[in-house]
C-alpha cells in the first residue's frame, strides 16, 4: 500500500502565458506557490476475491473488470499509460475540485507518484510534472496550461519560465520573516463551484491570437512581482499589482468572471483589500485577496457570507507519506 500527499497551488501572476499556443512563440512566465491544502491518493493491489478487478473511489465509486471500462478519463488514461492492473485507488482532498486550485493536476501528479511507488520505483519531480502534463493535455485532450502540474510536483514559492524548449523552475529567495509577512497578508475565500476549467480554458485559448498584448503585459508583471517580493520595500505594492493583473485577466475572456464574483471583489476592495484575483481559469472557485493586517477584520465582515480558508505556504511538493511493500504478483494478462 502507498499513500501520496500532493499540495494545491495558487497562481499570482502570469496565468494564461503557460498555454503552449502562447509560450511556444512568446515565452511564458508564472509566479505561484503551493500551500498546506492537499489531495491524498491511496493505492494498493486488490485481492482476487471479487467479481471486479479494480476499484476507484473519488466523488464516485467505480468497480470495473477492464481498464477500458473506467469512466474517469484521467484514471483510465494513467492506468493504461503506466500499465497498472488489479488495484484499489482512493482520492481524498482538503478542498473541493473545480475551484481554481489546480486540483486535477495535483491528482495527476499524486497518482503518478503512487503508481511508481507501488511498483517500487522512485522518479524525480520533473518526470512527474512532465508525465502529468502529457496525461492531461495529450492523453485526456484537455485544454489548459502547464503550471499546475509543475507546481504540484515541485512545491514551494517559485517562478516558472517556459518556452518551446521546455521550462525552468526557480525558487523565489526571500527570508522566512518576509515570507511569513507575505503569507499573513493573503486571505482566501470560497465563492462556490466553478464551471469546468477546461471549458473556460478553451475560450481563453481561442482568444489568444487577439490578446497577445494583454498576455505579454501579464507576463511582464511576473518580473515586477518577483522584484517586490525579494526587495526590502513594502509588500503592499504586490497587492496593488494583483488588482491590476486581475483587471487584465478579466479582459482575456468573458468567461473568466461573473457579475456575482465582481460584486464580491468590489465588497472586499471597499472593506480595505488592496487587490486580489480569482484563482484558476475563472467562473467561480476561490478568490484571493491581499489585505493589510489592520484591515483583515473589515474584509472578513464584508465577506461574512463566504467561507474563509486560512492557509500557510508549503515547500515540499508531492511526497510519499506511507509505504508498505506487498508480496503480490499480478495475474498474467
Amino acid at each position: 500500500m502507498i499513500i501520496t500527499k500532493t499540495p494545491f497551488r495558487m497562481s499570482f501572476f502570469g496565468g494564461g502565458t503557460d498555454i503552449q499556443e502562447f509560450y511556444d512563440t512568446h515565452g511564458g512566465a508564472v509566479l505561484s506557490t503551493t500551500f498546506d491544502k492537499y489531495c491524498y491518493v491511496t493505492v494498493r493491489h486488490l485481492p482476487p476475491f471479487f467479481d471486479y478487478t479494480s476499484e476507484f473511489s473519488y466523488a464516485n465509486i467505480e468497480r470495473v473488470r477492464s481498464v477500458d471500462d473506467i469512466k474517469h478519463p484521467l484514471i483510465r488514461n494513467l492506468m493504461k499509460f503506466k500499465d497498472m492492473h488489479e488495484i484499489r485507488l482512493s482520492y481524498e482532498a482538503d478542498l473541493p475540485a473545480r475551484t481554481g486550485l489546480g486540483t486535477s493536476s495535483s491528482f495527476a501528479v499524486g497518482m503518478l507518484n503512487a503508481f511508481y511507488g507501488l511498483k517500487g520505483k522512485r522518479v524525480d519531480r520533473r518526470r512527474l510534472a512532465d508525465e502529468a502534463i502529457y496525461a492531461e493535455r495529450v492523453l485526456c485532450g484537455e485544454a489548459g496550461g502547464i503550471q499546475d502540474q509543475i507546481a504540484a510536483a515541485y512545491g514551494g514559492l517559485n517562478r516558472i519560465d517556459m518556452d518551446r524548449n521546455g521550462y525552468k523552475v526557480t525558487p523565489v529567495i526571500i527570508s522566512n520573516q518576509r515570507k511569513k509577512e507575505f503569507n499573513d497578508c493573503l486571505m482566501l475565500f470560497f465563492t462556490g463551484f466553478s464551471r469546468i476549467s477546461a471549458e473556460i480554458q478553451k475560450k481563453t485559448e481561442a482568444n489568444i491570437g487577439d490578446k497577445i498584448k494583454e498576455l505579454m503585459e501579464m507576463k511582464s508583471l511576473v518580473d515586477v512581482a518577483e522584484d517586490i517580493l525579494v526587495s526590502k520595500g513594502s509588500l503592499n505594492e504586490f497587492g496593488r499589482l494583483l488588482d491590476y493583473t486581475w483587471k487584465l485577466k478579466r479582459g482575456i475572456s468573458d468567461a473568466v468572471s461573473t457579475d456575482s464574483i465582481d460584486e464580491i471583489y468590489c465588497r472586499a476592495i471597499r472593506a480595505g483589500a488592496l487587490g486580489g484575483k480569482l484563482l484558476g481559469a475563472g467562473g467561480g472557485g476561490f478568490l484571493l485577496f491581499y489585505v493589510e493586517q489592520d484591515k483583515k477584520d473589515y474584509v472578513l465582515k464584508a465577506l461574512k457570507d463566504l467561507l474563509y480558508v486560512p492557509f500557510s505556504f508549503e515547500n515540499d511538493g508531492t511526497q510519499v507519506i506511507y509505504f508498505k511493500a506487498e508480496d503480490y504478483e499480478l495475474p498474467k494478462q
